[in-house]
């Protein structure tokens, strides 16, 4: 798991730059469900059927200590208190959760141009749009 989650990290890194998929991103936190995913493999204790499996989450979804800011600038600095029930799903799956992704602001439109904080673009050709409303998802898969 640590060893696949480091290689998206870096993936990222090197393209979100120019596509802009992601709004936030939980490398530390990442790195440590990682682990400890690893840790429970080398115990021999059972997986859970996401284990070691990188997601991104699309940024109107809680996630207790991140951001969620639905693309909007007036909820920029609104960290959620609660994980919304897919996210204690995927982390009692041992899923490994990457950040949050673009989307137009509340979710209010077709092309993830709309977000308050910086548009999302196709990665195959970047004169394109992704889509939306969940375009941050859409380019990261790509």
């Amino acid at each position: 798991a640590s060893e696949i989650t480091k290689e998206f990290f870096s993936r990222i890194r090197e393209n979100e730059k120019e596509i802009g998929a992601f709004i936030s991103l939980c490398e530390e936190r990442a790195k440590e469900k990682a682990a400890h995913v690893d840790a429970k493999r080398a115990r021999g204790e059972p997986l859970g059927k996401l284990a070691g499996v990188p997601i991104g989450v699309k940024d109107n979804i809680h996630v207790l200590g991140l951001n969620t800011t639905c693309a909007s600038r007036m909820l920029e600095n609104y960290q959620a208190p609660f994980h919304a029930t897919v996210i204690e799903n995927i982390e009692a799956e041992d899923g490994i959760i990457l950040g949050k992704l673009n989307m137009d602001e509340f979710a209010m439109g077709s092309t993830t141009r709309y977000s308050a904080f910086h548009p999302t673009h196709n990665p195959w050709d970047l004169s394109r749009v992704p889509g939306g409303s969940s375009g941050g998802s859409a380019a990261a898969i790509a």
